[in-house]
Order: structure tokens, then sequence, then C-alpha cells
């Protein structure tokens, strides 16, 4: 149903508009002062229904239709006619047309608001970094928490893997030195190099064919630092399967842990918190 324009109107008073309309639970007129440079359409639309909670459905249409967002400023909607629906009532408005500002005069309240703006944020700037720091530094005793248990494990399971690691490698040297030993007593002693040779040829065509072996099935060259660190992961994946301790987890811990702490250094900052280089890191 379509009410006539009468049944809601706009004024300015003061510089403010002011909305006049009726509220249908008890039939009365209300009026409802906007500030049109910070109050939102959403933000009129809520003051509406706290006024009348017999209020189910309000909204704001424009001429040709299509819904007007809840994050529009009231000074754009004041700009054009428009359709202000309240439960199954639709109401149209036509907001007076505003004196045109001269360009000088205009220039001054852009100015204005934009002043206005600057201060807005200057003043709950402080309020809003000491809230994200409070939740920052929260998640990061959260993180730290769950991670202390993990830490320790790991430690272990590291120092296991590392245990292992280190007795390979000396089991490593000990077979080349009986190698060694081995080929030197059969040439000297057992047998002459006549006859050694073509074993010692074939032992070292065995090893290029062991190390060809591993690249086929790493892609990595043979490099003892590397080789290491591979039997080292090797073992400790499979120290933390028989440990339960579940690896993809610890990094998702440690990733969110540095994003929390870089979050924190950003956020502290001199030039977000205003303070001097050194103040702030008396503070840190």
């Amino acid at each position: 149903m379509l009410v006539p324009s009468d049944e809601v109107t706009i004024n300015y008073r003061h510089g403010l508009p002011v909305i006049t309309l009726t509220l249908p639970t008890r039939s009365e007129r209300c009026q409802f002062t906007v500030k049109p440079v910070v109050t939102t359409v959403g933000a009129f639309l809520q003051d509406v229904q706290r006024e009348d909670k017999g209020i189910e459905r309000v909204e704001v249409f424009a001429t040709d239709g299509s819904k007007v967002s809840d994050a529009t400023l009231m000074e754009v909607l004041l700009m054009n006619d428009f359709k202000l629906v309240i439960n199954n009532t639709a109401y149209s408005v036509s907001p007076p047309v505003k004196d045109k500002l001269s360009s000088e005069h205009a220039t001054e309240m852009e100015d204005i608001k934009s002043l206005v703006h600057r201060l807005f944020v200057a003043l709950h700037l402080e309020d809003h970094q000491v809230r994200k720091e409070r939740e920052l530094l929260q998640k990061l005793d959260h993180l730290k928490e769950e991670l202390l248990p993990l830490e320790q494990m790991k430690a272990r399971i590291m120092d296991s893997a590392e245990v292992k690691t280190s007795r390979l490698l000396w089991v490593g040297l000990a077979l080349m030195s009986t190698q060694g030993g081995a080929l030197a007593w059969l040439t000297w002693w057992v047998y002459s190099w006549d006859i050694m040779e073509p074993v010692t040829y074939f032992i070292t065509y065995g090893s290029a064919m062991a190390f060809y072996a591993y690249f086929v099935l790493t892609k990595q060259d043979y490099i003892y630092p590397d080789a290491k660190d591979r039997q080292f992961l090797h073992y400790f994946y499979r120290k933390s399967k028989t440990q339960h301790f579940n690896v993809e987890r610890y990094n998702k811990l440690k990733e969110d842990l540095a994003e929390a702490e870089e979050s924190l250094r950003r956020l502290r900052q001199p030039l977000h918190l205003r303070l001097p280089i050194q103040e702030i890191n008396d503070k840190d």
C-alpha cells in the first residue's frame, strides 16, 4: 500500500534534517534528527525500530524499486526521492531541495567534513589500537600455550633423531675403515695387487652405481650435509608418527604465531602509535 508523501516529511532545523513520520503501533508522529555526514541508512532504520517495537520490517527503496544499502549515508539518500517501507506500508518521500551552495561555500563545507573525519579518527584511533593490541596479546598467549607441549615433544624427537643420525654416520665411518683395512690386508699379506686391482675396481664401480641410484630415487646429488639432513628428517618423521606428534598442526600454529607477532610489531610502530622511536623501544 502506497501512502501519500505528507505522512513522512523532512524539514531542516539548525542545518540538520528532521524526518517526521507516524509510528504504526501508537499512531503518533515522531521526529528523527539525523546527521547526514555520519549517519547511515542502516543506523536511521535501527533508530526507527527501537522507537516502535511493533515494526517488523523497515527498508528504503529508490524510486526505481532498487533497495538502498544500509551503508549508504543519509546525505546521499536525501539528495533524491525515495520510498520508506514500514511493515507493509510504503511511504513516498520527497526531500526538500536545499539551496545550492556557492563553490567557495561548498569548498569550505568539504574542508569542514574532512576535518571532522580526521578528528573522529584521531579520537578513536588510540582506543582501536589498544583493543587490537589486547586481542593480539591474548591470541599470542593462547598460541604459546598450545605450542608449549608440542615444542617439548618436538625437542625430544629432534634429540632422538640427532642421536640416530650421528650413530649412522659413525657406523658408516667404521664400515669404510673396515673396508680399507680389509683391502690392505688382502693386498699386502694374502694376495698381491695384481689380484686385488680388479676387486677394488668393481668396489669403486659399485659405489658409483649406489650414488647414481641415490640420485635417481631422491633427485638430489649425494652431498654429505644434504644426505645427513635427509636421514635426520627420515628419523624425525618416523619418530613423530610413533609419538603421535602432529607436524602439520605444529607448523600451522607456528605460522599463526609468526603472523600475530608481525601484526603486533606493525601495530606498535612509532608512526601508528604516534610515539617517538625511543619510547616505543622502551615499551617493547
